[in-house]
């Protein structure tokens, strides 16, 4: 056994009589010679024995006196060996041969169940106890030994890296049982599940292997409460908790660097902090001759740090403090020292504190930094008294622009666009909300020198704070903002470019291209283009159709330049008004560059609605707040075209816009010029007479194509003839009190002349001389032919094939003049409608035939009854005539 050949003051340790002598085993269930014997007599333990026999600790366990072993059952060891490679190997294969010959790991990992005592008293309840095993723990063997082994009994040796103390072990009862392996709370550990007595010590079998205790570095990576520290480590720190023997660490957990700057936290995780990090660890690690448990603390203890700062610990029965912070959890075992974890850092407030600039470097934001140095803007980046919200894009953004992408460096519009991305005032995530306005450090000049905004986009998932994403002027953030000192700094997808003008800012938008297209049409596009503190309402593409076809085609035009340029500056209030503002602002008057004011409507449900100065009744157009922002304010959409008061939209320019010039002429020669114009009748005319002067007119204006088969010479020399026919086209429209239903009630579809739908009648001027001068509209489905669509026809013309007094609608426009009215376009000319005589007189005719036959049956019934009385046979009295009858 070469026993002789061990220190005696070990063979003392190891050979002694059981510490306590009073022994009670709760568990105990046979009584064997020794511990191996005990493991021989019980199945479940024939895994452990293959491992003793491996690690050759058969011997040891003979000739221990008075131990504790925990003894992993068969489970447990199969459990743990699925988990390590290296024991799996061992323990299955016979003939593996490990490097290291001294099976190093696997004989201290056995010891770590030994105890040199028998426990007296398993705890039952939450009160933990501890336990020095048999492990001690040293650094591993580099590389391990190829030597052969001592011989056999192989005892612990005292000394490595805990000061010449073994490993440390807890127990604490828990449910009524017993676990092993707990921490300073009683939580965690394996469960004992039975025991046996031996001759030389007491056998307890556990549900798990038991894990040694790793270096500082490993436990530190197993403490989820000291995650953040973990994620700050660098090579050299790791080492050091590695390598460094008799090591008390206080760390501080994850909350306790909540204290730090957010900013200051970030810098931390950077490769620029490798100095600092140093400095951290050294201000909460101690090494002294051997490892501070919390049981060698006193009442008052002083320890001196590795950066030299002093460390008072004061303990009392509420709680230990050490300096200003509170110690949470004491005790957590390492192979090389022990861990503490304490609620505060270690370190001086504001030790840390650094420039934005600095910031800005160490989180790869250099390029950033030498571009505001090129313009004389490093200011903004080292003043620590501002208070600034930062936008700064990483060099890895900024190296997907090319040199052309960037205005070029130390420009004045390099200047502009930097100063874009300083934005005065702390504006964290909570302060922002999805479509606000933000001021930014960049004072623009077609905003009168007022500052430039930029919009802020946020969306978030189930309203989390932390679910929040950010996006200023479209750019999205990246991570977190970071907080430093009076600064804020958001990371940013992209460079910031201001806005531009009004003009190129619509431009992208395709269903804004109409209206941009009528603006360059006109000697206005530089007006609107260069207006500063302006506000620009942009029609979608569909206004124009739902201004109605003839309308559009005559501001279009190009004799109306004059009343689309009216319009055009109609759209542009003369004042910067972003959607909060307009959404929620007192003011609903607003003058326009055209010279007129348009006025807002807010209703309850948020919808905005803008009135223009003129048009026809009730047009008004739904506003789209968008804040498209422009270097001269800003952008809106609306669904409708704003027609100023300045803009008179008379019959004669909607017959014109429908191509209608035979019929204008026709009008005229007839003497109906006064409707063209949208005057009232000449006076002394019949039709002043009658009260038409207050009367909207409706034309139905046929096509100048329309009338190739008609023979106008002859037409125009029968001017009877000729005012029946512009008569039968003139549907009047005088508006009596409550007769606004004569109109389409959809205030943003209301181009319509005259309501069509659901066949509706109307009286024509000439209704008033023929009853065939009344007209019907009709909805046609018609998809074969000439598609689907209105058409309008003589009410009662009968007789004839329809394409006399019958026609297609084509367009509409509708006038802005007193009355209403407009004009309709129509592909065909109804021409008046005269009956022939089969019609006119062929039902009078019949009803008269009719009648005299039902008289000649009348009273040839009544002679027919007549005569058939008078014929009839008579009969004599039995005995004849009497005296009396003949005289």
């Amino acid at each position: 056994m070469r026993l002789h050949r061990l220190p005696s003051a070990l063979l003392a340790l190891l050979f002694v009589s059981p510490v306590f002598s009073s022994i009670q085993h709760p568990l105990t269930t046979t009584v064997s010679t020794t511990l191996v014997d005990a493991l021989n007599a019980d199945p479940n333990y024939t895994s452990l024995l293959r491992l003793l026999q491996r690690a050759r600790l058969i011997p040891t366990l003979n000739k221990l006196n008075g131990s504790t072993l925990f003894a992993p059952t068969n489970d447990a060891i199969k459990h743990h060996l699925q988990h390590n490679s290296l024991l799996h190997a061992v323990f299955h294969d016979a003939d593996f041969v490990l490097t290291d010959n001294v099976q190093e790991q696997l004989r201290q990992q056995l010891f770590y169940h030994l105890l040199n005592y028998t426990i007296a008293q398993l705890p039952k309840k939450l009160d933990p106890q501890t336990h020095k095993t048999l492990h001690f723990p040293r650094v591993p063997l580099q590389p391990p030994s190829r030597e052969p082994p001592p011989s056999p009994p192989w005892f612990p040796l005292p000394g490595g890296t805990l000061g010449g103390e073994p490993q440390r072990v807890r127990l604490s009862g828990n449910d009524k049982s017993t676990w092993v392996g707990v921490d300073a709370f009683g939580n965690g550990g394996t469960k004992i599940v039975n025991s046996t007595t031996a001759g030389n010590g007491i056998v307890y079998g556990v549900s798990k292997v038991l894990e040694p205790p790793s270096n500082l570095a490993q436990v530190v990576s197993q403490q989820s409460s000291a995650s953040y520290f973990h994620k700050v480590l660098t090579p050299t720190i790791t080492k050091l908790l590695n390598s460094t023997p008799e090591l008390t660490l206080f760390l501080p957990v994850d909350a306790a660097w909540n204290a730090l700057d957010p900013y200051e936290r970030l810098y931390l995780e950077s490769e620029y902090s490798t100095d600092d990090l140093n400095r951290i660890l050294d201000l909460h690690a101690v090494v002294e001759k051997g490892v501070r448990y919390s049981n060698t603390f006193g009442k008052a203890t002083n320890l001196t740090t590795l950066n030299g700062s002093n460390l008072e610990i004061v303990v009392s029965t509420e709680k230990t403090t050490v300096s200003s912070a509170t110690l949470v959890q004491p005790d957590i075992y390492a192979s090389n020292g022990v861990l503490h974890l304490v609620d505060s850092l270690l370190i001086p407030p504001g030790a840390l504190q650094l420039t934005p600039e600095k910031y800005l470097l160490a989180l790869n934001c250099t390029r950033f930094v030498s571009l505001l140095h090129s313009v004389d803007l490093e200011a903004l980046i080292n003043d620590t008294e501002a208070k600034y919200t930062i936008l700064a894009p990483s060099d890895d953004v900024m190296s997907l622009f090319g040199g052309g992408d960037l205005p070029e460096r130390g420009s004045e519009e390099l200047k502009k666009m930097l100063r874009y991305h300083f934005i005065p005032g702390r504006w964290k995530p909570e302060k922002l909300t999805d479509g606000m306005l933000l001021e930014t450090a960049l004072e623009e000049v077609g905003l009168a020198g007022k500052r430039q905004v930029l919009t802020v986009g946020v969306g978030s998932d189930d309203n989390k704070l932390a679910d929040k994403s950010i996006r200023f002027a479209g750019a999205g953030t990246i991570g977190k903002p970071i907080e430093i000192n009076s600064t804020l700094l958001y990371f940013i997808s992209r460079p910031i470019i201001p806005p531009v003008d009004p003009l190129q800012t619509a431009l992208p938008y395709l269903d804004l291209s109409s209206f941009l297209a009528a603006i360059f049409s006109t000697s206005q596009a530089e007006t609107l283009r260069g207006s500063p503190h302006t506000s620009l309402l942009i029609p979608h593409n569909a206004a124009f159709k739902r201004l109605g076809l003839l309308v559009s085609a005559h501001l279009l035009g190009t004799s109306a330049k004059q009343d689309l340029e009216k319009v055009l500056l109609h759209h542009a209030l003369d004042t910067v008004e972003y959607a909060e503002t307009l959404r929620n602002g007192s003011q609903h008057t607003f003058s326009t560059l055209e010279g007129s004011d348009v006025r807002f409507n807010r209703l309850k449900n948020g919808s905005i609605y803008v009135s223009p100065s003129g048009g026809w009744n009730g047009m008004q157009a739904e506003l789209y707040v968008q804040d498209r922002l422009t270097n001269t304010g800003v952008v809106h959409e609306l669904s409708d075209i704003l027609m100023p008061r300045s803009v008179d939209l008379t019959v004669g320019k909607l017959v014109r816009a429908a191509q209608g010039s035979t019929m204008a002429s026709m009008a005229t020669k007839a003497g109906f010029e006064w409707i063209l114009n949208g005057t009232a009748p000449p006076e002394g005319t019949s039709w002043a007479d009658e009260g038409l002067s207050g009367a909207g007119w409706t034309l139905l204006c046929p096509t100048d194509t329309a009338f190739k088969d008609v023979d106008l010479t002859q037409l125009y020399a029968d001017s009877e003839a000729l005012r029946e026919f512009v008569s039968q086209h003139l549907i009047p429209s005088q508006l009596s009190e409550g007769a606004s239903s004569m109109y389409d009630t959809n205030a943003l579809y209301n181009n319509r002349p005259l309501p069509l739908d659901e066949s509706p009648t109307y009286s024509t001027l000439r209704s008033t001389s023929s009853a065939y001068g009344d007209l019907v509209f009709r909805w046609r489905d018609d998809p074969e032919n000439k598609g689907n669509g209105y058409v309008v026809g003589i009410k009662g013309a009968r007789g004839t094939d329809g394409s006399a007094d019958s026609a297609r609608v084509l367009s509409w426009g509708r006038s802005t003049t007193a009355g209403g009215g407009g004009v309709i376009q129509i592909d065909r000319l109804l021409q008046p409608y005269y009956p022939p005589w089969w019609i006119s007189y062929g039902a009078p005719t019949g009803v008269g035939i009719s009648g005299c036959v039902l008289i000649c049956l009348f009273f040839y019934g009544v002679r027919a009854v007549w005569r058939r009385d008078t014929t009839e046979a008579t009969y004599e009295p039995i005995g004849g005539f009497g005296r009396d009858d003949e005289s």
